[in-house]
């Protein structure tokens, strides 16, 4: 069964929260890691607590799928480049024939890596307990333009239900007698067959969407309403604010930091 959303349906205390709680935490994490003080803690701390909030709501397997399947190469590809071709590398730590790996290209291939999954830990504990909809009208209740709140919250849906078209062409064209692996040469003359369906295929649902968007008075002007209610509290309200307000105070002292520190 192909799944064409990245949402997973609960009814745990991470689904209940409001979804611009967990898009400011989302967003205030990223700001931290890759902006903050302290290296190392900076990139940690804010990954543990989301991989905390998905445990705590049944959601950190599916999590750490996702995240390995994402990872995995981009990790590879980091300790490869940054070990043998770093610039920094002073202390060896392997050597391969003509090629050395540097400690130091490997201590910052790990730095990236971990930021990089703690970034993607923050965004799956948003993706994975809301729903794009509900993302959408909470964009568009706190005043956000209805076009960019739709802007913001379709990729959710798009990309999901992409991956999945894929997997279907991919089966038709297999039926059909198509051989999809083998050599490289192979490969790239299977890749047309394969594009050229998804690209007419995401053409004509662009057309469909806007339609359907039109039909629901999407362009119409004024204030719009919804069957559904986003609960909201004042603690949450002041959390959203105190996200913000540590994220700023956190990059301005990294900032100050590297600045400084160069002196």
């Amino acid at each position: 069964m192909i799944r064409y959303s990245l949402y997973v349906p609960g009814d745990t205390w991470l689904h209940r929260l409001h979804p611009l709680t967990k898009l400011s935490f989302s967003l205030a994490a990223a700001v931290i890691i890759f902006g903050g003080p302290g290296g190392w803690l900076a990139a940690l701390l804010p990954g543990l607590l989301a991989l905390l909030a998905l445990w705590r709501a049944g959601l950190f397997r599916q999590a750490a799928r996702t995240g390995v399947r994402l990872l995995a190469p981009v990790t590879v590809m980091l300790f490869l480049i940054h070990g043998f071709f770093s610039p920094q590398n002073q202390t060896t730590l392997l050597r391969l024939g003509p090629f050395a790996i540097g400690q130091e290209g490997v201590a910052y291939a790990g730095l990236i890596a971990v930021r990089l999954a703690a970034v993607l830990a923050g965004s799956l504990l948003l993706v994975f307990s809301t729903h794009p909809g509900e993302l959408v009208q909470a964009l568009t209740n706190a005043g956000v333009p209805h076009g960019l709140s739709y802007l913001l919250g379709s990729p959710l849906l798009l990309l999901p239900q992409m991956a999945g078209r894929v997997q279907v062409i991919q089966a038709a064209q297999q039926a059909r007698g198509l051989e999809t692996g083998g050599t490289l040469p192979r490969r790239v003359r299977a890749l047309f067959p394969l594009v050229a369906p998804l690209v007419f295929s995401a053409l004509l649902d662009v057309e469909e969407r806007s339609l359907a968007l039109e039909v629901r008075g999407f362009s119409a002007p004024g204030p719009r309403t919804s069957l559904r209610e986003q609960p909201d509290t004042p603690g949450q309200r002041v959390a959203r604010r105190a996200l913000f307000v540590l994220a700023g105070l956190l990059l301005a002292a990294g900032v100050a930091l590297r600045v400084y520190g160069r002196h």
